[in-house]
């Protein structure tokens, strides 16, 4: 009980003590930025804001409070450990570094290997050239990957239960016809509380000094075990973010974050068992640092390939035009159009394309019906009868062909601003 009640106190001080709260503030800016440019986005392919920047952010902040709460007691209990000296708290910063060169390289599995790659360099070099202070990292490689591994653990169930809040509903081209899918992107801050070894009782960390049971640590750990259980411990909190970001072309929103959470959780498994084995000897500590960017690549180029050679699962064809995304509150969403479902006749009249239902619409006087094709194959007529030219219909259509007077959005984080700043720009003309 001591463990749990000294990691939940540690996690509640990284939300009350100011420094940590002022660099969580900070995150927090940072990640409403980018659900301020989710928003416009939304609000230009969809017709409206699913999510405001604030709710999304507000959202990550406390989700990774929890999600940051249990990985830190997991690795309490497991007893993941670092001495004092050590400069593990590099990693969370590594991280949010790296992702200004690439988002997926905020990934812990690149600024971990990184971080326990230099560790192991300097010592060498510390000891060949005989040189003590070249070893300025002092990381327990095994502690170290393990924690990468649970972070990741925990990020896998983060993705399948959050991972496809604030989606994009996007579209491209492929062999010569328009598909239509969904952008997913979403962070998370969490806070995290690990143990140190402590060397001086005059430590500030000797706040969270806690006694340990006979039988933790539960995991491997480089130093021997007599000397872990005598030594004096103590919690102390961090901030690090994760993220999830893919796109999906083959698959529903919560088909896909199901897939890469699962595939996650898989890696994270897979990544402790190499962990524990690194306790040997530098091959296995070799190994797993860099089993843990390759595997994640790995990881990475597998979905990729499943979605280059998966089949669309959003396509318009002769039978009717699909509906990639419904607006919430719209006439659509009303009369249970929903994603995925093929709408074949309007008002009797076969649906040849999106510029044909847009001139009926704007030829009825206020009742619509349509034909629908759902998803599970079977044929549904749905109506509307307060329909006028001020609404909007609410669909996110997947065009045959690229629309003559409207924008198809093919996902490219390079010419995102661009497109921003021309949004901006209409809005101030209009």
């Amino acid at each position: 009980m001591s463990i749990l009640l000294y990691t939940l106190k540690s996690v509640a001080f990284a939300l009350t003590e100011p420094y940590l709260v002022a660099f969580l503030i900070i995150l927090a800016f940072v990640l409403y930025r980018r659900n301020k440019k989710t928003s416009i986005m939304q609000k230009m392919i969809i017709g409206e804001r699913i999510n405001s920047p604030f709710e999304l952010t507000i959202s990550q902040i406390v989700i990774g409070i929890f999600a940051g709460t249990i990985a830190s007691i997991m690795m309490s209990y497991l007893g993941i450990v670092f001495d004092e000296n050590s400069a593990v708290d590099l990693v969370f910063l590594l991280s949010i570094v790296f992702m200004f060169f690439n988002q997926r390289f905020i990934c812990f599995s690149y600024s971990g290997s990184v971080l326990g790659i230099m560790s192991i360099v300097l010592g060498f070099l510390s000891v060949s050239l005989k040189m003590p202070n070249l070893d300025i990292l002092k990381i327990d490689i095994v502690a170290l990957m393990s924690m990468v591994a649970v972070l990741h653990f925990i990020e896998g169930f983060l993705i399948i239960l959050d991972g496809d809040t604030g989606y994009i509903p996007v579209f491209t081209n492929r062999s010569g016809r328009i598909i239509g899918g969904f952008a997913l992107q979403r962070y998370w801050t969490l806070p995290v509380a690990m143990f140190f070894i402590l060397h001086s009782v005059s430590n500030p960390g000797l706040s969270w000094q806690i006694p340990t049971p006979n039988w933790w640590p539960l995991v491997n750990n480089s130093m021997p075990s007599n000397v872990l259980k005598n030594a004096l411990v103590a919690l102390i909190p961090f901030y690090g973010v994760i993220g999830y970001n893919s796109i999906t072309f083959t698959r529903g929103k919560k088909e896909k974050t199901l897939m890469s959470g699962g595939l996650t959780i898989i890696y994270s498994l897979a990544l402790f068992a190499l962990a524990q084995l690194a306790a040997l000897n530098i091959f296995f500590k070799i190994l797993v640092l860099v089993f843990a960017p390759v595997a994640h690549e790995g990881m990475i180029i597998f979905q990729r390939r499943l979605e280059l050679k998966g089949t669309p699962k959003y396509t318009s064809d002769e039978e009717g035009i699909m509906v990639l995304e419904v607006a919430p509150n719209s006439p659509a969403n009303e009369m249970g159009i929903s994603t995925g479902d093929l709408l074949v006749e309007i008002n009797s009249e076969k649906v040849e394309n999106e510029e044909k239902i847009s001139e009926i619409i704007r030829e009825t006087s206020n009742f619509i019906w349509f034909k629908v094709k759902k998803v599970t194959g079977k044929f549904e007529e749905v109506s509307y009868n307060k329909m006028n030219t001020s609404k909007r219909l609410g669909i996110v259509f997947v065009p045959k062909g690229v629309p003559k007077d409207s924008m198809v959005v093919k996902f490219d984080e390079n010419k995102f601003a661009e497109i921003l700043q021309k949004i901006k720009n209409k809005d101030r003309d209009e």
